[in-house]
């Protein structure tokens, strides 16, 4: 190699550029290019991660029940009329009439049967001749003692005048006073004979069955012809009972709460009835009393639940149940919403639902009332129709995308 060529080797060798020289440059402008590819990948991949919703159980928060309360308990139990009788003659004697059928409404005093009563309407006579008898002899008396007393005047006269013994005054006086005695006893066998007239009259009347108070006759217990008595008597061929009234403006439902939640029934308290022949129907109650005893062996107490308006269509023995409502205390929020118990998150003394919003969940804040059978009421912060998460997970935040899971 001549000396230029080995100079001109050595001059390109040093007149070529370090590539190193430039190399931190070019890497920041190949990030400066890269970086907002990255970001959009970024933002793409979080974009189609989140566009995945959440699945979660949701429900409707439902509106408050009739009279803003919540059922406590239930029980079960069956129609009872407060009023109800069998009724019966006074008297043992022979149905010789009915007057009404099974299912007839009848009023108070309307008559129902009339027993045989030709030996009563006999001795009732006998009496009206008594008394007829009696008045008669108290005439008779009557006109013995005025025919007495103008005699003894007379005989006063003439012993006045000095004519008569005093002898013959003394037994015209007599006379009269016998007279007069006479007759009070006649007066007093009068009232003695229309006593009796009145009771004959009374034992006429006790054949006569009437209905003691205004309702409907459930039972026809006699028929003409058969022997009814007000006692167990003549074995099975006697009748104790002609008809059954019931006076259908006293039904109320009798139930047996167990004694250990008797404390959640007062007095007064709000109930909703559910007859089993009208399942779909339900009727508004209130307790009437609480039986001051109870049953040892079942260990219950009887309540009396009154209907706040009666209905034909309630009926004695229907079975029914009863769910003892609770009211807000006086002064206090009404419930404004009932939702599950599972949809409450308590956390602090503070108490939240995850409420969904187009499709985002939200924290709402929301004040409790009573709970019962699952059901937890809202006084607060929900309205009806809401929708809220029913048993949040643990990885529901808020804004998060949710939607209804599908039950298996």
């Amino acid at each position: 190699m001549s000396l230029d060529e080995q100079a001109l080797g050595a001059l390109r060798r040093q007149q070529a550029p370090d590539p190193g020289r430039y190399r931190p440059a070019a890497r920041r402008r190949r990030l400066i290019w890269a970086l907002p590819a990255v970001l959009a990948a970024v933002a793409l991949f979080w974009w189609f991660a989140g566009d995945e919703p959440q699945k979660v159980e949701l429900v409707e928060a439902a509106p408050p029940l009739e009279g803003d309360v919540v059922a406590v308990l239930s029980a079960s139990g069956y129609v009872v009329a407060e009023r109800r009788a069998t009724v019966s003659a006074k008297v043992t004697g022979r149905v010789s009439e009915i007057l009404f059928e099974e299912g007839a409404e009848v009023e108070a005093g309307q008559v129902l049967a009339r027993l045989d009563d030709r030996n009563a309407e006999a001795t009732r006579d006998l009496a009206l001749r008594q008394y007829d008898a009696a008045r008669l002899d108290v005439r008779e008396v009557e006109i013995r003692l005025a025919e007495a007393r103008r005699e003894l005047g007379r005989v006063e006269q003439l012993r006045a005048e000095q004519l008569i013994s005093a002898a013959a005054l003394d037994q015209a006086t007599a006379e009269e006073a016998a007279l007069a005695a006479r007759l009070e006893g006649a007066r007093a066998a009068v009232s003695v004979a229309r006593a009796a007239v009145q009771v004959r009259e009374r034992e006429l009347e006790d054949l006569v069955v009437r209905a003691p108070f205004g309702g409907v006759v459930v039972f026809k217990d006699a028929q003409p012809g058969e022997m009814v008595s007000p006692i167990s008597a003549g074995g099975g061929y006697t009748r104790t009972g002609i008809a059954s009234v019931v006076d259908m403006q006293s039904l109320e439902i009798h139930v047996d709460v167990n004694e250990a939640y008797l404390n959640r029934v007062a007095e007064g308290q709000f109930a909703e009835a559910v007859l089993d022949a009208y399942p779909d129907w339900k009727i508004a109650a209130r307790v009437r009393a609480i039986v001051p005893t109870a049953d040892r062996q079942k260990a219950t107490v009887r309540v009396r639940v009154a209907f706040d308006a009666l209905d034909s269509r309630i009926l004695p023995d229907m079975g029914a149940k009863v769910r003892f409502l609770s009211q807000a205390d006086a002064g206090a929020s009404p419930p404004v919403a009932l939702v599950p118990a599972g949809a409450i998150m308590e956390r602090s003394g503070e108490a939240s639902v995850w409420r969904v919003e187009e499709g985002l969940a939200r924290r709402v804040a929301v004040r409790l009332g009573t709970e019962a059978e699952g059901r937890r009421a809202i006084l607060a912060g929900l309205a009806p129709g809401d929708q809220v998460v029913v048993d949040p997970p643990d990885t529901l935040t808020e804004g998060m995308a949710v939607s209804a899971r599908t039950p298996d």
